[in-house]
């Protein structure tokens, strides 16, 4: 490979991390607002619960539950916050994962160009 090439793909990568910063960011705001949706959720099912207001749950009329499986009643009310907060979890991580992945590429690109510079490749 030419060293022009190699320093080409350098430039690649750090402007894949650069971009993927910003999605990372934006991703981090979205897991931060489905957890504190999701809480929400459950607080305001909670008091309900309490306040004796009636829910269905796949047919299943609820309303008065004992106050030892309230929670728990709550989360599976609210189950599809909880589904939400785990797809944006999974996202989170999945843009760590390929941004350590850009960033291992651009070492590897950046090793080759220091070989190629020492050895006066052009």
């Amino acid at each position: 490979m030419e060293i022009v090439n190699i320093a080409q793909e350098i430039e690649k990568k750090v402007k894949a991390l650069e971009l993927g910063r910003d999605i990372l960011k934006e991703y981090a705001h979205n897991k931060a607002n489905t957890i504190g949706e999701y809480e929400k959720k459950i607080a305001i099912t909670l008091i309900k619960l309490r306040n004796g207001t009636e829910f269905e749950l796949d047919g299943a009329k609820i309303k008065n539950p004992p106050v030892s499986i309230m929670e728990k009643i709550a989360k599976g009310i609210c189950f599809q916050g909880k589904i939400d907060m785990e797809v944006a979890e999974a996202e989170y991580k999945n843009g760590i994962v390929g941004m350590s992945a850009i960033s291992s590429e651009l070492n590897g690109y950046q090793s080759i160009f220091r070989h190629l510079e020492q050895k006066g490749v052009d």
